[in-house]
């Protein structure tokens, strides 16, 4: 099954519960993984099953990382902040190292993300 982890630093998490809404239908044909709050946030708001791993301050953009490098992510969505610093940034640019050292697609745009769920549906010749 198609394993798709949704991240989302504060100020991006209403874009990705709006993100989530929008691909419902289709995310809840995949294992969806997130890390923390923004994991609670998308159940909260959808009907979707999220696996919430630690808040990424605390490791868990550390633990999909891991999981990226045991083959069990085929993509990441991950609406990052721009114009803010973010306290565990050494976490994230691990994490976005590891997704092009193992060639998975990663988003950190809603843009990117639209066409990353799309060409995933797309995999599994999902009907949108």
């Amino acid at each position: 099954m198609t394993r798709v982890a949704l991240i989302a630093h504060d100020e991006k998490k209403p874009d990705i519960i709006d993100l989530a809404r929008e691909y419902e239908t289709l995310l809840e044909t995949f294992d969806v993984v997130g890390t923390g709050t923004t994991g609670k946030r998308i159940t909260e708001a959808t009907n979707l099953t999220v696996e919430r791993k630690e808040s990424g301050p605390v490791g868990g953009d550390t633990q999909i990382g891991a999981e990226v490098v045991d083959g069990r992510i085929d993509g990441i969505v991950f609406l990052r902040d721009p114009q803010t610093a973010q306290p565990h940034e050494p976490d994230i640019s691990a994490l976005l190292r590891i997704c092009d050292v193992h060639d998975v697609p990663l988003a950190t745009t809603e843009t990117g993300a639209v066409y990353l769920l799309n060409g995933l549906a797309e995999d599994v010749e999902f009907e949108l």
